[in-house]
């Protein structure tokens, strides 16, 4: 029974790594896994990883159905106890071949995953199994056994025991083995089902564990409660200006209720927004009261870098000064190695120089610093730096003056016919910015600051990493106007905000122009009729009905847009077995309203008005039977019965 028991369990395992050989990505990866074994090796054995991978790559194709023919073979043979002694040996010198060429092909084939120790553990496996074997001969629990009550000779490849009669063999009752074969199933159908995870999810590292959680995913579903003031500041008078800057190590928000360790210039990320005139000399003291070396660079600056852009230690300062010979909006930052990480940090700001010919007026003047943040968590809702994700240029949030979304929850403001200008500089470290104001045109865009750089019909403007530009804007009509970075991955992960344009006083609001649209005319497409005769749920019609009506926003995997659209996978409303809200809110549409206390931007358009009844039984359908939801089935009465009592 014990050597049953190990035989069955070991098949099992080998069972897995036999159905990951079977998935489209193996094939892809095929000759990277011979690769990455390849590496790091030593030299003496270099010869014989590469005579592997000048073998298979010719021909991959056939080397991947041979590794997934030879898995599977064995796995069913160890599980169906099937010519033993050969399966044993075979299965011993592919797993020594496992293990000397890909690491071995158990899966699952995800970041920190080692087959090395597996592979050979295969063979002392084999070793034991063959040990077995040999001591203690024919097993009742095996197809060789039924064999070789017929043919004798069969024992040739089942073991290295003796033929023995059958008679001799007592097989425990049925009513002790059926549960045993059932337990079997059972737990094949489990291995089998957790594959999906085994492939997607990182091992429970805490490192995995702090990389998994973003500040967005951490913020709180209620507004940001301050925004920084992005006004600039007034221009300093006389002929020389002095600065004062520290560095300092401290904790910012940058998220709703999510912090940041930070090392910043200020106390704040961005540090201060710093004011001068063309022709200006600039007196900088600069102190180090961090924990880290740290220097200063002047982007508005043309200074020798040797003398003034030095690395100080804590306690020191560097005095230096220099004139302000160029009009625009320029970054500082820290240049201090690995600059990268020095700036993702928070260590960046913005100086202003004013041309000597002034440009024109503004009523409004605002200071936006872009940045990036890449992070992982440190504990709770505070969140330090990951340098992978900065090399990889991956960031959580990329923001204007440091916080996502602010400026959304607390616009900007000015009034219609007034000039608005901003100063917008791209701190980055490294992603381009593509701002834009919706629903605008430029009046002017100061590439430099210089009124005679001046560009105009421009509705998007390219800022680069460590570039500044000036950008005057006058709105005529009252609203809001929000202002972002196009590049919309970034616009979704921050770079977002508003600037709201008032109206003369008491000016009441306008209302947009949408009436109702005509309904379609005859031979043109109208709502897909329902299937005639009674309703019966089809997973195929399901699948098609929400891959064109729903897997756009809340993903083919049921997990949703991340703070725009919310997972179906999990939802209490869609696993409720009263389906009456699931299929009001298919009807009906949905937006604004807190799902466990989390507001979705994202508007749910109704659907009442388009499908049919059966149509969104499919739909509702797909959704309660798919990514491990298990909820009763609606039917198209359901439907019916939702869409009256919902008026629609």
């Amino acid at each position: 029974m014990a050597a049953t028991a190990l035989r069955v369990a070991f098949g099992l395992i080998w069972l897995v790594g036999a159905a990951l050989t079977w998935r489209d990505s193996f094939a892809a990866h095929y000759v990277g896994y011979l690769h990455n074994a390849a590496e790091g090796q030593p030299a003496w054995s270099a010869w014989w990883f590469n005579l592997w991978i000048g073998v298979v790559t010719p021909h991959v194709g056939l080397f991947v159905w041979l590794t997934r023919i030879a898995e599977t073979t064995l796995a069913l043979a160890l599980i169906f106890g099937f010519a033993r002694k050969v399966t044993c040996v075979l299965g011993l010198l592919f797993s020594l071949l496992i293990w000397s060429t890909a690491e071995g092909f158990g899966g699952p084939y995800s970041v920190g995953v080692t087959n090395i120790g597996s592979a050979l553990s295969y063979v002392l496996i084999f070793v034991a199994l063959i040990i077995v074997n040999y001591r203690v001969g024919l097993s009742p629990y095996s197809v060789d056994y039924l064999i070789e009550k017929r043919w004798p000779a069969w024992h040739k490849v089942s073991g290295w025991h003796e033929t023995v009669e059958p008679v001799d063999l007592t097989p425990l009752p049925w009513r002790v083995q059926a549960p045993a074969l059932a337990g079997v199933v059972i737990l094949a159908a489990l291995l089998l089902a957790s594959l999906q995870s085994a492939l997607n999810v990182k091992s429970a590292s805490p490192t995995a564990a702090a990389a998994a959680v973003t500040p967005l995913s951490l913020a709180s579903s209620e507004p940001i409660k301050g925004a920084r003031d992005a006004t600039l500041p007034p221009v300093a008078t006389g002929n020389s200006v002095d600065v004062h800057i520290d560095s300092t190590d401290d904790k910012v928000e940058i998220a709703s209720g999510v912090e940041y360790q930070a090392w910043t210039f200020g106390k704040s990320v961005p540090g201060p927004a710093i004011h001068v005139r063309e022709g200006q000399t600039v007196n900088l003291v600069f102190t180090n009261r961090g924990t880290m070396q740290h220097s200063i660079d002047f982007h508005s600056a043309i200074t020798p870098p040797s003398l003034h852009y030095v690395e100080i230690m804590p306690g020191e300062s560097v005095t230096f000064s220099f004139v302000a010979k160029v009009a625009g909006a320029f970054l500082y930052h820290c240049g201090t190695p690995p600059t990268l990480l020095h700036i993702a940090n928070g260590m960046y700001g913005a100086m202003i120089v004013d041309p000597a010919t002034p440009l024109p007026p503004a009523d409004k003047s605002y200071v936006l610093v872009q940045g990036e943040w890449y992070t992982q968590q440190i504990a709770g809702k505070l969140m330090g730096s990951n340098y992978d994700k900065m090399l990889e240029m991956r960031p959580d949030e990329v923001v204007f003056n440091g916080k996502a979304f602010q400026y959304r929850d607390h616009p900007l403001t000015g009034r219609a016919g007034e000039r608005v200008r901003i100063y917008m500089v791209n701190a980055g470290p490294s992603l381009w910015s593509a701002f834009h104001v919706i629903g605008a045109i430029f009046d002017k865009v100061y590439p430099g600051g210089n009124p005679a750089q001046a560009i105009d019909g421009v509705s998007t403007y390219t800022v680069g990493p460590g570039e500044g530009a000036v950008f005057d804007l006058t709105l005529d009509e009252p609203g809001h106007y929000p202002f972002v970075d196009h590049s919309m991955a970034h616009a979704m992960i921050g770079a977002i905000g508003v600037l709201d344009i008032e109206g003369a006083p008491g000016t009441p609001a306008a209302a947009p122009p949408v009436s109702k649209a005509a309904p379609p005319a005859a031979g043109e497409a109208s709502a897909p009729k329902a299937p005639t005769g009674p309703y019966a749920y089809s997973p195929e019609r399901g699948a098609t009905a929400y891959a064109t009506y729903c897997a756009a926003c809340h993903q083919a995997s049921g997990m949703g847009l991340p703070q725009t659209f919310p997972p179906l996978k999990g939802n209490k409303v869609v696993l409720d077995d009263n389906p009456t809200r699931h299929l009001q809110v298919i009807l009906n549409g949905l937006t604004g309203e807190p799902i466990d206390g989390v507001v979705w931007p994202g508007a749910m358009p109704p659907f009442g008005p388009s499908l049919s009844d059966a149509d969104i039984a499919d739909i509702a359908n797909h959704e309660r039977t798919s990514w491990d939801n298990k909820a009763k089935l609606v039917t198209a009465d359901d439907v019916k019965a939702a869409r009256t009592a919902g008026g629609k």
